[in-house]
């Protein structure tokens, strides 16, 4: 499955690219809840593409970042 497939479904974090800014997630119990800012795994290592610093939180799920959400 290609980044462009995901049709705005979260997916697993498992299979998330390294060549796209992404929009991650973490459950809660009303869902996953999106966090506001693009990101992008280096290395292993995810990024927040704004502030170009790594994220200490992991995340759960992923999806295309959409710059209108």
């Amino acid at each position: 499955m290609s980044a462009a497939d995901t049709n705005g479904q979260w997916l697993p974090i498992q299979i998330a690219p390294d060549d796209c800014d992404l929009e991650l997630g973490r459950p809660h119990k009303t869902g996953i809840v999106p966090w506001t800012f693009p990101c992008r795994r280096r290395s292993g290592v995810w990024f927040n593409v704004w502030a170009d610093e790594p994220v200490l939180i992991s995340p759960s799920h992923w999806r295309i970042w959409r710059s209108g959400r």
